[in-house]
């Protein structure tokens, strides 16, 4: 899957590096952490602003794509889990995840970025969801009834979902860890137009969508071309969010009694 990923999933907005740099306050030439390249999509952005970038990436796949897409440029790709990864002796400006950091074990992923940041670094995480700002698509609320009608439905879902603005956050979590402070949000809304074969490709990217038992998910996707074929121009409309955040590593040892368990985030299932 990992090139289907490469070519499906959206690249991130440049307004969201321009604030992690500024937020961040890193120079060219500090050194950045990656958890979870992927193929590479928030790499490039920074890379090509000048900073050097380790990447930790567990699947080999993704790591290999991520190698051929960012060749020449000053990076290195690990192929190892974050949670056992061993840096030797380096330490980093910034440790950042883009649609990563909900995969790590959150019982360790604040105390291992807090040990492998220098004095005064900053953690960042980020992710891209489906949004459902004021005049969404329509079809999403049109094809809701398939999910409804083949057992794929969230438990608990609420529809339409909460407005960008209302998506929670992370920032309790941060709180929680003892191990950050000074924690900035910021959110960023854009939306891409799919054809029904682009939109299908997309889906075919998330593990809620993958699982799927094969009839029903075959359904659901004769559904979806269906659908969208029907439309005059043929393709459908999809916001995306990312809820990009910001924290300090905090100098000392002040910990709190009990990290937070939550993974933040939404799953990557979305549709």
């Amino acid at each position: 899957m990992a090139e289907r990923y490469d070519g499906a999933r959206p690249d991130y907005p440049e307004e969201l590096f321009d604030d992690l740099v500024a937020l961040t306050g890193v120079t060219p030439g500090d050194r950045l952490l990656e958890i979870g390249c992927g193929t590479g999509k928030a790499t490039r952005a920074l890379l090509t602003r000048g900073f050097p970038v380790l990447c930790v990436e567990l699947g080999a796949d993704l790591a290999e794509q991520a190698r051929r897409n960012l060749r020449g440029l000053p990076v290195e790709v690990h192929v190892e889990p974050f949670e056992t990864w061993d840096p030797g002796a380096r330490d980093f400006a910034l440790v950042y995840a883009a649609t990563a950091w909900h995969w790590v074990d959150p019982a360790v992923r604040y105390e291992r970025a807090h040990a492998l940041l220098r004095p005064g670094g900053h953690l960042a995480f980020w992710g891209a969801q489906h949004a459902f700002p004021e005049g969404f698509d329509p079809f999403f609320t049109e094809i809701q009834e398939v999910y409804d009608a083949i057992g794929e439905s969230h438990p608990g879902e609420v529809w339409p979902p909460p407005r960008p603005a209302e998506l929670p956050d992370a920032s309790p979590e941060f709180e929680a860890s003892g191990r950050f402070e000074d924690v900035r949000v910021r959110r960023y809304v854009w939306e891409r137009s799919y054809t029904a074969e682009e939109y299908v490709s997309l889906l075919d990217t998330f593990s809620g969508h993958l699982s799927m038992d094969p009839v029903k998910r075959a359904f659901l996707y004769d559904e979806i071309r269906r659908r969208i074929g029907t439309r005059a121009d043929g393709r459908v409309r999809r916001h995306w969010c990312a809820i990009l955040h910001v924290a300090r590593k905090v100098r000392g040892r002040r910990v709190a009694p009990r990290a937070s368990s939550r993974a933040s985030g939404a799953p990557d299932s979305c549709r």
